[in-house]
């Protein structure tokens, strides 16, 4: 029992290494953003946020109700 947790933390503690071996030769440090609102592609093919998407059409809305 005690071999297959040892096994397991070897497996944990080596995935995390992988993981940062971007972020530790990497120039600036620092993990790239996963916010759609920053992502060059997504801009490109015109998808944005929900949140930042929900926030323009209760603007709209609100500018709705004032006109009418």
């Amino acid at each position: 029992m005690m071999r297959e947790i040892a096994i397991v933390i070897g497996f944990v503690a080596l995935a995390v290494l992988l993981l940062c071996v971007g972020v530790i030769f990497r120039k600036d440090h620092r993990f790239r953003s996963q916010h759609v609102h920053e992502n060059e592609r997504m801009k490109k093919d015109g998808i944005r946020c929900a949140t930042s998407q929900d926030l323009e059409m209760r603007k709209e809305r609100k500018k709705l109700k004032v006109l009418s």
